[in-house]
């Protein structure tokens, strides 16, 4: 049977244990299950399962069992015989074509069907009768029908709402047995403990003296490393893996592999890093001090704890790293389906190249910003600023920025001022990203009006080094695609972010035009975001590829004020924590609202704050998205804040660990800044501790002392 729109639902009340027989040929992810005990006119609650792990699920015998299977494809008239023969009656069937939006179409419309019936065209298929097929076994008499108690609930964009239960301790640590649990506990223990997380790595260096390098992996194991670190390499890691997968929680996979340097040695590689030739001969060069390397904050590990932070050595570092790169990136395609991984921009490249490129990009938006108050559009929002062609080109003719007829051909080009006007996407397009890279680096001067290169002289190697960091992002998001993995560019310091999200924005114009491969990453503690959030959601809109977000507060708050502070200019960072928390809800609401009007749009909310999780659930529950359409995303770390990430997953919402890996000698900084972070979170808040603690007396005081789960 297949129901109006293609899409086909199936109700199936059984007292049956295991209900798999039932959907063999069908994916677990075009299904779900509600399952409760019926009794005493209750109505049976939602709990998504992975189609793998139904049998524990419906463990308690003669338990009444509800199985909704939502197909895209046609449902074959076979499946309903496919029954195993040792299962229990099945009671009920009922074939219903509920009011539900097909998730396979990216189509906008959203009417639902008016008294008269849904209108010609209209996506929503009429609710239909349903038919009841009575199903007995051989030799056995039609059994009388089986009462549910109220409506089952249906899932989908429109007809159900979700709701999760992020108090139900069993749904949240169904996956850990005690020995996890107690591990857990442990650990978050110790990281109140402020002489533990201050001198960690004293402590563990003075641990692997006393013990023994053998012994100290055996306790890091039983401890920090096996709470926070998956395993060494890509083998040991699939375990970890597929047992999240079974309870619904997905991975990205992330080599925390860093190294271990002293301050002055950071220092001293960042700003050979960052200096270019021309400065080591002109150190009065006039540039932005916001974008000059300065040596007291060449350490970019300061203040930062939730961060891996990477440090230019040479060329042939950089090739290594993307090489560690495509290794994530091909071992989560061969663990998982719509698999996450994660890259740094700083990684693959001379950090020189971001630093100068954000600096270009910034004063091309503070000319465009002179140009919009000429105008009297001063103070309106990023989108808002759009500037009268002909005004601009009078403008620019009197800054002497060139003739007439060179402005003319500069603002001359594909759809550019077709409407008379221009605004800024139109005025980002004018740095031509197709000319030699030294051309990239050409700025409006203020005073003047005139096109000056950022610096006098490039050297031949400079140039080729720009090249290859531009090349090595090509290569990672090429081999995204062939791996069918999603590719993450995290965010990094303010100083490099303009350059990284532009590069990024390009990769998505080349890469998402079919699905979204490249996501970009927006730090929401930043005075900016909306504005940088809702300029690439309209360039998305006009050029017809597809939005990929994910939206975090940030991780480098106390350096990037300190920095600002100390070297003289504007401080990036909103006043106060609530005025983040209200940026990033406006971000996220945005980008809901994006996807609510164009499927096209993707976000994976990246965020351990608990009412952050629950504000997005609530939106997605009144704009109709179902988690099912796969276009909103949670991610949070292994190892912290499970009860928030499993009773998503098994709720039926598509959420990710980041999956940390690597040598146990190599990954001690990751742990460090692991146990400092928490060490934050512990202090301010016991909730996880008191959640882990209720689970571990439910379990002992239920004779649960053994439990080991089951997937």
């Amino acid at each position: 049977m297949e129901a109006a729109g293609g899409v086909a639902h199936v109700i199936i009340v059984s007292c049956a244990t295991d209900l798999r027989p039932l959907t063999y040929g069908l994916r677990h992810r075009d299904c779900s299950v509600f399952t409760d005990t019926i009794n005493a006119g209750r109505r049976p609650r939602q709990k998504t399962f992975p189609k793998k792990h139904w049998t524990s699920q419906c463990e308690r015998s003669g338990a009444l069992r509800v199985l909704h299977v939502m197909s895209y494809a046609k449902l074959p008239a076979a499946l309903l015989a496919r029954a195993h023969p040792n299962m229990d009656p099945v009671r009920r069937i009922r074939l219903l074509s509920a009011r539900l939006r097909s998730t396979a179409s990216t189509s906008t419309s959203t009417t639902r069907p008016g008294p008269g019936g849904p209108p010609p065209g209209d996506r929503y298929a009429a609710a239909g009768k349903p038919a009841q097929v009575e199903l007995v076994r051989e030799g056995e008499s039609a059994p009388s029908a089986v009462p549910v108690p109220g409506p089952v609930p249906v899932p989908g964009p429109v007809a159900c709402t979700v709701e999760v239960d992020f108090d139900n301790t069993r749904e949240a640590y169904r996956s850990k047995g005690n020995v996890e649990l107690l591990r857990s506990l442990l650990v978050f223990k110790l990281c109140t403990l402020d002489v533990l997380v201050d001198r960690n790595k004293e402590l563990m260096a003075l641990s692997r003296k006393v013990f023994g390098q053998r012994l100290f992996e055996k306790l890091m194991k039983m401890t920090f490393y096996g709470q926070f670190v998956a395993g060494e390499d890509h083998e040991s890691i699939k375990p970890l893996i597929r047992k999240n997968q079974a309870f619904g929680v997905g991975a990205v996979l992330d080599y925390s592999v860093e190294e271990d340097l002293t301050q002055e040695e950071a220092e001293k590689k960042e700003m050979d890093a960052c200096v270019s030739e021309a400065e080591k001969e002109s150190p009065d060069i006039d540039r932005e001090k916001k974008y000059k390397a300065h040596r007291q904050f060449g350490d970019r590990r300061g203040g930062v704890i939730s961060a891996r932070t990477y440090f230019y050595a040479d060329e042939s570092k950089c090739d290594n790293q993307m090489e560690t790169f495509i290794n994530c990136i091909r071992a989560s395609g061969g663990s998982s389906v719509d698999g996450f991984s994660a890259i740094k921009m700083t990684a693959l490249g001379r950090p020189q190249f971001l630093l100068q490129f954000s600096e270009v990009l910034v004063k091309w938006r503070q000319f465009f910003n002179v140009l919009a108050a000429h105008q009297g559009k001063s103070g309106m929002t990023a989108l808002e600023q759009t500037l009268e062609l002909d005004q601009l080109k009078e403008s620019l003719t009197k800054l002497g920025v060139g003739a007439k007829n060179d402005i003319d051909n500069l603002l001359t080009g594909e759809n550019l001022g077709s409407s008379g006007t221009i605004d800024l996407l139109d005025w980002n397009s004018l740095i031509d990203d197709t000319t030699e890279i030294t051309n990239l680096l050409m700025v409006p001067n203020l005073q003047t009006g005139k096109l000056e290169p950022l610096l006098k002289k490039f050297t031949a190697e400079e140039e080729r080094q720009m090249k290859r960091m531009l090349q090595r992002v090509d290569v990672l998001a090429k081999h995204a695609m062939e791996n069918g993995v999603r590719l993450m560019v995290d965010a990094e310091q303010t100083y490099f972010q303009p350059a990284i999200s532009r590069l990024t924005v390009e990769m998505q114009r080349i890469f998402n035009r079919e699905k979204p491969t490249i996501f970009n990453t927006y730090q929401c503690y930043l005075q900016e975001a909306y504005d940088n959030v809702t300029m690439d959601v309209e360039l998305s809109r006009r050029e017809g590829w597809h939005f990929g977000a994910k939206l975090v507060r940030g991780a480098y708050m106390y350096q990037e004020r300190e920095r600002a502070r100390e070297i003289g200019y504007d401080d990036p960072i909103n006043p106060d924590y609530e005025a983040t928390n209200l940026m990033y809800h406006k971000c996220l609401e945005f980008v809901l609202e994006e996807i609510e009007h164009n499927r096209k749009a993707n976000v994976m909310v990246a965020s351990h704050n608990e009412d952050t999780v629950k504000f997005t659930i609530r939106k997605m529950n009144e704009m109709g998205l179902s988690p099912t359409e796969n276009k909103v995303y949670f991610g949070q770390l292994l190892g912290m804040c499970d009860q928030i990430s499993f009773p998503l997953g098994q709720a039926g919402f598509p959420v990710y660990k980041y999956v940390p890996y690597g040598p146990v000698n190599e990954v001690i900084p990751y742990l460090s800044r692991r146990a400092q972070e928490n060490r934050g979170m512990m202090k301010g808040s016991q909730r996880e501790r008191s959640l882990l603690w209720k689970e571990l007396r439910r379990r002992v005081l239920g004779g649960q002392i053994l439990y080991r789960p089951v997937w």
